[in-house]
């Protein structure tokens, strides 16, 4: 960071409360927000070029630098942990803060990913991607016309004693994002089997598929153009198509069914849960345990 920049984190960091984050069994929550609109890359090769979306009287500009890239959906597991430990906080009634400690380990395990030097290194440079990435939109703000401008961390550090030795890392949430997570009507639980999808695009239709269809019986759909302008990907419809299409055919998304249909000639994808076998959530919930 820039002089400037380090006086100010430096003042931000002293008027913030420190919360340290809880390790164990806690369910991982979605900020909706961040479900419904495209805010990042889907690729897993570096981005730059920006994300500008605007629908009606919503409108998104993402930018990236150079050096680190956009923001991917992989980077924002670490937006989830944080939002899964925030919300775990508020419902216990315990404080909450945008100044946040944890560790390395604990992010990494929270998120299904390994522990190893390399999985630390690509934690780092999600970090450094969430921190630089800049974002300006009007979503949740009382006129349309006004922008609200905010990287998804506003400074990070990793911290040592005397000898050099890891102490864990901090981070500090802007506000747009704190605020939205401590808004109870818009969090939502996810299935923690979402951490295990390994594509951009099916990581990001889950999430539109879990805020949209929720748990409606009757499901809902979505005209496929209508998705591929909400993804904020750089394929073209055609080649986004396709790929809906295979995901459709291979089915990944856990709790729900995916279809592909047509109405006037346009492609619509419908989607709706699949019914909860006991058995399984029980084995699910042993699983989750085992992990933490």
């Amino acid at each position: 960071m820039a002089p400037a920049n380090i006086h100010r984190a430096d003042g931000e960091r002293l008027q913030l409360d420190l919360f340290r984050s809880v390790p164990g069994d806690v369910a991982p929550r979605d900020a909706q927000d961040l479900m419904a609109w495209p805010f990042f890359s889907l690729a897993k090769s570096r981005r730059t070029a920006p994300i500008e979306f605007r629908m009606g009287e919503t409108w998104i500009s993402v930018e990236a630098v150079p050096e680190h890239g956009m923001a991917t959906i992989w980077d924002a597991d670490i937006l989830i942990w944080a939002a899964s430990q925030l919300v775990e906080a508020r419902d216990a009634r315990r404080p909450t803060s945008r100044l946040l400690a944890t560790t390395p380990h604990e992010i990494l395990t929270f998120v299904g990913r390994g522990t190893g030097r390399d999985n630390y290194e690509r934690l780092k440079a999600a970090l450094d991607r969430l921190q630089s990435t800049t974002v300006a939109t009007s979503i949740r703000q009382h006129h349309q016309r006004r922008r609200h401008r905010f990287s998804w961390i506003n400074e990070w550090q990793e911290l040592t004693d005397d000898t050099g030795r890891a102490l864990g890392i901090q981070l500090i949430l802007p506000d747009w994002f704190y605020a939205g997570v401590l808004d109870r009507a818009l969090v939502l639980t996810i299935d923690r089997a979402y951490f295990d999808l390994t594509g951009g695009l099916e990581r990001w239709l889950y999430r539109i598929v879990r805020k949209h269809g929720g748990r409606q019986q009757g499901g809902w759909s979505f005209d496929v153009a209508h998705l591929h302008l909400k993804s904020g990907a750089l394929s073209p419809l055609k080649r986004f198509a396709f790929e809906l299409r295979d995901i459709v055919r291979r089915q990944p998304l856990p709790g729900y069914r995916l279809a592909i249909g047509s109405d006037h000639g346009r492609e619509r994808l419908a989607f709706a849960p699949l019914p909860v076998d006991p058995f399984d959530a029980a084995m699910r919930r042993v699983r989750i345990k085992a992990r933490g």
